[in-house]
C-alpha cells in the first residue's frame, strides 16, 4: 500500500505521461494544446483509489446517515474528479486547469484531516512514516498500473485503524504528486501563456504565411 507523509520513494512525477487510453484531444488549428489525457497523469489513479477506498471505509465504519460520511465521500470524489475536469478543460483555459487541480489538492487535504481526526478521536495510533507498515504501503505504491484491486483485500477486510492509516499514506502520496503537477502547470503558464496568447500567436503566424504566399504570387 502507498506512502505516508512525504513519499520520498514516489515514482518520478511526470505530470503528463499519456497512456494509450488517455484520449488526448488535439486542435486542428494548432492553438489549443493537447488536453484531456488525465488517465496518463500519475496523480489520477492515486486519487481514484482514494475515492473508491474512502467510499468503502465510510460504508464500513461511518454511519451512512451522518454528515461526516457524506463530507468524506464528497471530498474524496472532488479530489479525483477535479483532476479529470482540469485536464479536460486545459485546452481552452490553463487558469481553469490550475484552479481545478488546486481544488482537488485542497479536497484531499480536507480528507486527510478527516482520517487523522478519526484515528485521534478513536484512540488509534498514526503510523510513523518510517514504520514497517508505512514502508510497505510506499513499496506497493510504486507498482506500475496501480489500481483499487491492489488494495481491495486491505480496505475491505482490515480494522478501521489500519484502513485509515493506509488511506492517510495514499493521500500523502497523491498530495505530493499534485504539488508537483501544480508547479509544472504554473511554469507552463508562465512560459506559454493562456489561450488568448496562443490564439494571437497563431493568428500572427497565419498572417505571416499568407503574406509570404502573396508576395511569391
Amino acid at each position: 500500500m502507498p506512502p505516508e507523509r512525504k513519499p520520498n520513494g514516489t515514482p518520478a512525477t511526470r505530470a503528463t505521461k499519456p497512456s494509450p487510453q488517455s484520449q488526448v484531444s488535439h486542435s486542428p488549428a494548432g492553438f489549443i494544446p493537447p488536453h484531456g489525457g488525465y488517465r496518463g497523469l500519475l496523480s489520477y489513479p492515486k486519487t481514484q483509489i482514494i475515492y473508491d477506498a474512502t467510499v468503502r471505509f465510510c460504508d464500513r465504519f461511518i454511519d451512512k446517515k451522518s454528515r461526516t460520511h457524506d463530507q468524506m465521500v464528497q471530498a474524496a470524489r472532488s479530489g479525483n474528479k477535479n483532476v479529470a475536469e482540469g485536464s479536460q478543460v486545459s485546452g481552452t483555459s490553463k487558469e481553469s486547469e490550475l484552479k481545478l487541480t488546486n481544488v482537488a489538492r485542497a479536497s484531499l487535504e480536507e480528507l486527510l484531516g478527516d482520517f487523522q481526526d478519526y484515528l485521534r478521536q478513536h484512540g488509534h495510533a498514526l503510523w510513523d512514516k518510517n514504520s514497517r507498515e508505512a514502508l510497505y504501503v510506499r513499496k506497493l505504491g510504486r507498482k506500475p498500473d496501480l489500481s483499487y484491486q491492489d488494495f481491495r483485500e486491505f480496505i475491505e477486510t482490515r480494522p478501521p485503524e489500519v484502513v485509515a492509516n493506509i488511506l492517510i499514506c495514499l493521500i500523502h502520496q497523491a498530495n505530493f504528486l499534485l504539488d508537483q503537477q501544480l508547479r509544472r502547470l504554473e511554469q507552463d503558464f508562465l512560459n506559454e501563456g493562456g489561450l488568448r496568447e496562443r490564439m494571437t500567436r497563431a493568428r500572427l503566424q497565419a498572417r505571416a504565411r499568407q503574406s509570404r504566399g502573396g508576395s511569391h504570387g
